[in-house]
């Protein structure tokens, strides 16, 4: 079966989002280390631990919104953000510009996926994310046609 999508136009700002929701998710243990750092304060009766992980969060915050609007800004990342059709099979994604023009995207390439109630996110790296929510499908077998795939290829659980 082929999965046919209609054209989709990825935001900037749902990229951004989303890939930060991401970064989230995969290094959460972050947090922790800054909490350890903060937990100092308990020993040396000093607010500089504190200030400092709170610091550190920020600035490890602000690295990776930067690297994400940077991807969005970068001339070789602009394919992402134009109007794709997407064509969807157990083989391969083809990012459709047009009939003629198009990106296959191998399974192989895909680390992981993560299926929300209004749309399938694919993890290519930690900065090229692929969007499809569920409004460009034409029906729901084809929701749960990919979602079979995603789990046949172990990406999602």
């Amino acid at each position: 079966m082929i999965i046919q999508t209609k054209k989709y136009k990825l935001p900037h700002r749902t990229y951004i989002q989303l890939g930060l929701q991401n970064i989230l998710r995969e290094q959460w243990w972050i947090s922790l280390i800054a909490l350890s750092i903060a937990s100092l304060t308990f020993f040396l009766h000093t607010l500089f631990f504190v200030v400092l992980a709170g610091i550190a969060l920020i600035l490890y915050s602000l690295f990776w919104f930067i690297q994400f609007y940077g991807t969005t800004q970068l001339e070789q990342n602009q394919l992402i953000f134009e109007r794709l059709g997407y064509e969807i099979t157990s083989k391969q994604i083809l990012m459709q510009v047009d009939t003629k023009r198009g990106m296959p995207i191998s399974w192989e390439q895909v680390k992981k996926a993560r299926l929300d109630k209004d749309y399938f996110l694919l993890i290519l790296t930690k900065t090229h994310l692929v969007h499809l929510p569920h409004k460009i499908f034409n029906s729901q077998g084809e929701i749960k046609f990919l979602e079979t795939i995603l789990k046949r290829k172990k990406l999602i659980t």
